[in-house]
Order: C-alpha cells, then structure tokens, then sequence
C-alpha cells in the first residue's frame, strides 16, 4: 500500500505597509495635490492594441507604488498594495473626426490643461495615461503620463517612464541619450597637450553640473523650510482668512 505525504502549501507572504513619506503626504492632502504632467510626441499612429499588456509586464514592476494606495491606519499613513485595474487608468479621448492638425492641436492643449486640474481618484493607484490618437502640428499622435507628485520626484517619475522604453532600431535594447563628450586630449608636435583646448567644455561642464546641484539643493532647502512652517502653525477654518493660531504659543 502506497503511503501519502500531505505537504502544507507555502503562504506567500503579507507585503509589510510601508510608510507615507512626510513630503508625500504634503503633496496629497484636502489642500495640496501636486501632479507631474509628461508628454510623449510620436512620429506614428498611436497602436493601444498593446497597452495593457505593457503597463502590466513593464510599469507596474518598476516600483510598488504603482500598484498600492494612499491609507490611513490609526493616524499613519500607510501605501497599501492592492490588484490594479488597468482599463481604469487608461484614457482615450474622443475628439470630431477628419479636422485639421491645428484644430487637434488645439484640443490636445485644452485636454492637458483639463486633466492637470483634475484631481486623481484616492481609491486607485495615483497615476494615468492619456492616449491622443489625433495628429497634431509636431506628431502623429501623443501619450500623456499623468502622475501624482507622491510617487516620487520628477526625475525618478521620468526616469522611471524612459525605462519602459525602447530603441527603435533594435526593441531589445532600452533606449539610450547621446552624453555630453568633450573632445580628447590630443598632444601636439611642439609638446603642449590638448588640455587648453579642452578648458571651454570642462568648465561649461562642471558649470551645469554646480548649477543643477544648486538648483536641487535650492528646492531642497525650500521644501524644509516648507515642512517646518507647517509644523509650527495650524490653519483654522474661520471668516476671517488670516485667523492663524501659532502651535507654539499653548
């Protein structure tokens, strides 16, 4: 008689809540909601057969927040991961058809000033994509990111959507940005290196380089700044709009 070994199943396990971030919870509130706009011209007809085969296999894995929630759990806020509907996140306009470039253009800037005020549903990962499937003055068709500032910063949002790309002339390739060079060093016959003729771009280089760290450590600074006044004052709703009671005087 042949004898049996029952093996328990193994659970798979419970994702553990992660913190909101104090900035990402600036930027989603009753009072603040920040969202970052990007927009992707194409050079040919937008093709939706495969966009949520897409969105599933390369967007969603890039960062769990695409996938989760903003919750609030006894007085935390907490990003909860729950199953994404992606038909709810893709949006196709509908706009007369057979008219002119110029009058899609038109459109075209009408609709993202329309979704860039509305506010994101809070019951759904906070992000979008817009697909226009009308040709346009400078392309064949546009999509158009739309996701909340909470998810991340700017750079990490478009780094983010220039990954699920690729290059054209080989798909299995990511796709790639020509880099700042500077021409080499080439010694000349009577002994001087190249290094004078090098100076301009090693200086404009190191230039642009300081001025994006002071531009981001700018805002940085700006944001704290920015956290610590809100720590310090609390906003009552009143007649009077500058009614302001100062934490610091109980």
């Amino acid at each position: 008689m042949e004898s049996f070994k029952i093996v328990a199943a193994e659970e798979e396990p419970v994702p553990v809540p992660v913190p909101v971030s104090p900035i990402a919870q600036y930027f989603n509130s009753s009072v603040l909601s920040i969202v970052v706009i990007g927009v992707l011209e194409t050079e040919v007809p937008i093709d939706d057969s495969q966009t949520i085969p897409l969105l599933k296999n390369m967007l969603l894995p890039i960062n769990p927040r695409f996938s989760s929630i903003m919750v609030d759990k006894n007085g935390v806020k907490q990003w909860k991961k729950v199953e994404v509907q992606l038909k709810d996140h893709v949006k196709v306009p509908i706009f007369p058809a057979e008219m002119t470039p110029e009058f899609y253009e038109k459109c075209q800037h009408d609709y993202i000033s329309k979704i860039g005020i509305e506010p994101l549903s809070q019951h759904r990962p906070l992000w979008e994509i817009h697909l226009f499937k009308y040709p346009t003055c400078n392309a064949a068709g546009t999509i158009m990111f739309k996701l909340h500032h909470a998810l991340g910063d700017g750079f990490s949002l478009m780094g983010a959507l220039l990954s699920c790309l690729q290059r054209a002339d080989d798909p299995s390739l990511p796709v790639t940005f020509p880099s700042v060079t500077t021409q080499p060093i080439i010694s000349s016959e009577n002994g001087d290196n190249g290094l004078i003729r090098n100076v301009p771009e090693i200086v404009s280089s190191i230039f642009n380089s300081a001025t994006d760290f002071c531009q981001s450590l700018k805002s940085r600074v700006k944001l704290w700044l920015f956290e610590q006044l809100l720590e310090q004052v609390v906003f009552v709703t009143a007649s009077c709009p500058h009614q302001v009671r100062n934490l610091q005087d109980q």
